[in-house]
């Protein structure tokens, strides 16, 4: 057999293959019972609208600490910290004996298109957080955009925060290497709102899959065709893949302030933020702060989330950083060490370590 005729029967072996293990992932797909997300118990406390207050049911013998009340971002749905029973930053922050609430935002309609930042800050978060504060102080963890209107609210109103975590959340919106800035500083947001009211999520999902193409789509799909023999990998997948595409519209008025202030004008690094009329000065965020990056980040690049350090007035500020990506942090196997960092920080008593020093995990 000539060279050329043994390469070409090598494709065709590997196309058959290919081909075999292709068919084998859809009938697969089709076999799995549907999946669930978001399973951990939980019950709701508080309801304002279309957000809900959600507290987290700990084992017996948790121990009694500040309520921590994460924030997710505006744009995706806060499933992704519990995607599965052994990938969940929530079940693993329960673990640690952390009192957990989360904010759910709901799914915005037509009625809230002239819904501000202001209104969700300075208004939804503001009411959450009295609600718990009732006795002091709460911890506050925010996630990606979650965590700049989380800066937002604990600049204008300190001393309901004891301790700040912002976890991969955009502060330099600038950098050099922020591809989403990138595409955002280049959009007519005026007339995206006033065409559409609401801006569509799948309009959005559509623009994060642009930005990295071969990562979020041939890669993904080939890495499904790896796992055609493995039930739990393809479960997995599932999951994945309902989380991703089940994004919120965004409330026009919202989602313009939020272009126009932070992507396209910078305000936090320029320090002219306003919310409401009122002057933004992260100065005042002078409680304990832990800033959460991940290093291979290109939602939130590593560089975006550190400008935080020069930016705010705590004593008491220290740095986690996950070797990996944006969604990995909350998924992958190897983040279990964030929400044990986490947990620790939180316990550690208030002392003021020299500003900038910067965590691994182990």
């Amino acid at each position: 057999m000539t060279d050329s005729a043994a390469t070409a029967d090598q494709l065709a072996r590997e196309l058959a293959e290919f081909q075999r293990r292709l068919a084998a992932s859809v009938a697969t797909l089709g076999r799995l019972p549907p999946v669930s997300l978001a399973t951990a118990p939980r019950e709701i406390v508080y309801r304002d609208g279309k957000v809900t207050l959600y507290r987290y049911r700990q084992g017996a013998g948790g121990a009694r600490r500040p309520p921590l009340l994460i924030v997710f971002s505006l744009v995706n749905r806060p499933t992704v910290l519990d995607l599965q029973p052994d990938r969940s930053l929530i079940r693993r922050l329960l673990a640690a004996g952390l009192d957990v609430y989360l904010l759910d935002w709901g799914y915005p309609d037509r009625g809230d298109r002239h819904t501000t930042l202001a209104d969700y800050t300075t208004g939804y978060l503001k009411r959450a957080v009295e609600h718990l504060g009732t006795h002091g102080p709460i911890d506050l963890l925010g996630v990606c955009q979650g965590g700049t209107l989380a800066l937002l609210y604990a600049s204008l109103e300190p001393k309901r925060i004891r301790r700040l975590v912002t976890m991969v959340t955009p502060v330099d919106f600038h950098t050099p290497d922020n591809l989403l800035s990138k595409w955002a500083r280049g959009v007519d947001v005026d007339r995206l709102v006033d065409t559409f009211g609401n801006v569509p999520g799948e309009l959005l999902n559509t623009v994060f899959v642009s930005l990295m193409p071969f990562r979020l789509t041939l890669q993904k799909y080939l890495a499904l065709i790896d796992g055609a023999d493995d039930a739990r990998q393809l479960e997995n997948f599932l999951r994945m893949e309902q989380w991703i595409y089940d994004s919120p519209d965004q409330a026009g008025a919202a989602f313009r302030e939020f272009i126009k202030s932070y992507f396209q004008e910078n305000r936090l690094m320029h320090g002219s933020a306003t919310l409401g009329g009122q002057a933004i000065d992260l100065g005042r965020v002078a409680m304990p702060v832990l800033n959460v990056y991940a290093t291979e980040d290109h939602l939130v690049p590593a560089a975006s989330a550190r400008a935080l350090a020069g930016l705010v007035g705590s004593r008491n500020y220290q740095e986690l950083a996950f070797d990996g990506g944006h969604i990995g942090i909350y998924v992958s196997s190897r983040a279990e060490a964030i929400p044990a960092g986490i947990a620790a920080w939180l316990a550690t008593p208030d002392r003021a370590p020299r500003r900038g020093a910067r965590r691994r995990p182990r």
